[in-house]
């Protein structure tokens, strides 16, 4: 598949998800979670492309937080130029993780936490009504199982969800993307890398969960897609009720 394919593929996924799931609208103000990774770029690139191209108009500003107590490295400059040359209103926050080793929750989720914790804060010192987050199909599905392992529930990571009684709208226009889409659009725009990866990232369930999903597509090559879809085709009758007692 050639560049321009891939691109347009994406381009015409992220039009879909946003007019099915009415994601962004007339007057939005988006603020994008640029967290330095492909997926954020990407999400940033193609919200610029179809702010660019869409029949709405909306407003795109991006967030950095910074973890001044984690390893993990992100090309500031790169963020800074990206958004200067396409008109996006760059920011740059700070947060401390402090992060104890023998506490019992991983150094993942309270460093997750707070971050996002201080992009709400930002989406509403900003007055920005929609929290974009880059999360694409490959995350939904993980979720996903992840969430009926560990904690007996069918429950994932919608494409929009609203916040603090409908102030802010958490959308995440890459719902409908997969991951190996996203490395190949990232490779073809030449986004950087991190500049140092977290010593952290993979202390995680996830990757036991990704093989998992990479032995499920042994059995179906469609395994991914068809898991995703699955959380739209839920036939209530064939679902095990909770006892009455």
């Amino acid at each position: 598949m050639s560049s321009l394919s891939i691109i347009k593929k994406l381009e015409g996924k992220v039009n879909k998800t946003i007019f099915n799931y009415s994601l962004i609208e007339n007057g939005d103000r988006v603020m994008v979670g640029l967290s330095g990774g492909k997926d954020s770029y990407s999400l940033l690139d193609l919200l610029i492309s179809r702010r660019n191209n869409l029949p709405i108009k909306f407003e795109i500003h991006a967030c950095h937080i910074m973890a001044t107590d984690m390893d993990y490295k992100a090309d500031i400059s790169f963020m800074k130029n990206i958004c200067q040359d396409n008109n996006v209103n760059f920011l740059l926050k700070e947060i401390t993780v402090d992060y104890n080793p023998n506490n019992r929750k991983p150094a993942c989720f309270i460093c997750s936490w707070k971050r996002r914790k201080m992009l709400f804060s930002t989406t509403r010192e900003n007055n920005c009504n929609k929290l974009a987050l880059g999360h694409h199909l490959d995350d939904a599905i993980e979720t996903l199982l992840m969430n009926m392992i560990n904690h007996s529930s069918i429950s994932s990571i919608p494409p929009i969800l609203s916040m603090f009684n409908g102030d802010i709208k958490l959308i995440r226009p890459l719902s409908t993307c997969k991951d190996n889409e996203l490395e190949k659009y990232a490779a073809i725009k030449k986004f950087p890398t991190e500049l140092k990866k977290c010593i952290y990232e993979k202390d995680t369930h996830r990757n036991s969960i990704r093989q998992i999903i990479q032995n499920m597509e042994l059995i179906n090559k469609d395994a991914r897609q068809n898991i995703y879809n699955s959380m739209q085709n839920i036939i209530d009758e064939y679902i095990v009720n909770k006892p009455l007692q």
